[in-house]
């Protein structure tokens, strides 16, 4: 397990801001002061659930950025185009991401196989953990609570967990599709080991209301083609301890952290 950036946030160490892929030669992830920067020198296919740069799009760079818990996300897209542009960095083929969580518990995890390399990038918070199929607060298109709970706020609330996963191999657009769901079983699976609970019915947590998920995939190479991505392949199996893993160790993180202060 890997936390690349957990020195460059905790004890001021530059030189220790820069993580390099063995997956994806020419992938770099960069840690700055309230974001991860994610890049590769071309674009390449992505799906994502961003909120910004959501949808099938084509992309060099994801984004991972920090807000405090207190963010009112009213107009997220706005404000990732003012950070975007506050950082002289271009707001075209591009994702990004909010986050609550520190970004010292990044997780990073690859995968070297025959059929692709992966890297998965993740930062895992609970705070507002939900299950899916279960009865609960829930928001309309304008923000307005349609069923009221004992747990109100913004539909928004910053504590999300944020997958990136990048692929570097030959998918089809069905098997693109099929490694976000077995993405998010292993999420669901980790939360679920885990003991994360819904905090309004205690119903254990299959994510939280603000998930977040981006694939990119380089298409490129001399891999085979990959038209499936489930629990049974080779791939899918790969995604799934990653993620799992990248999930689990930024959990493991954020909770060690938050007993060190408790003592305080």
């Amino acid at each position: 397990m890997t936390l690349p950036f957990f020195q460059y946030y905790t004890h001021a160490k530059a030189e220790q801001d820069e993580y390099r892929s063995a997956a994806w030669p020419g992938l770099t992830i960069r840690a700055h002061e309230r974001h991860i920067r994610s890049s590769i020198p071309n674009r390449v296919n992505a799906i994502s659930s961003a909120v910004y740069g959501g949808g099938m799009i084509e992309l060099d760079r994801i984004f991972n950025i920090y807000v405090d818990k207190h963010y009112r996300c009213d107009d997220p897209q706005r404000d990732i185009t003012d950070f975007l542009m506050g950082w002289e960095e271009r707001t075209a083929a591009c994702a990004g991401l909010l986050t609550a969580v520190k970004l010292a518990h990044t997780s990073v995890q690859e995968y070297m196989g025959d059929e692709a390399g992966i890297l998965c990038c993740t930062t895992a918070g609970v705070s507002n953990a939900a299950r899916a199929g279960s009865a609960r607060t829930v928001f309309d298109a304008a923000g307005n609570i349609t069923k009221p709970g004992e747990v109100s706020g913004l539909p928004y609330t910053p504590g999300t967990i944020n997958i990136m996963l990048w692929m570097n191999g030959y998918m089809t657009p069905g098997a693109m599709v099929n490694a976000i769901q077995t993405a998010v079983e292993a999420k669901t699976a980790a939360l679920a080991d885990y003991g994360v609970v819904d905090a309004e019915n205690g119903l254990t947590a299959t994510g939280t209301t603000t998930d977040a998920i981006v694939l990119a995939t380089s298409q490129v190479g001399e891999k085979p083609l990959i038209s499936y991505a489930g629990t049974a392949t080779v791939i899918g199996a790969a995604i799934g301890r990653l993620v799992y893993d990248s999930i689990t160790e930024s959990l493991q993180t954020g909770q060690a952290w938050k007993e060190r202060n408790s003592k305080r």
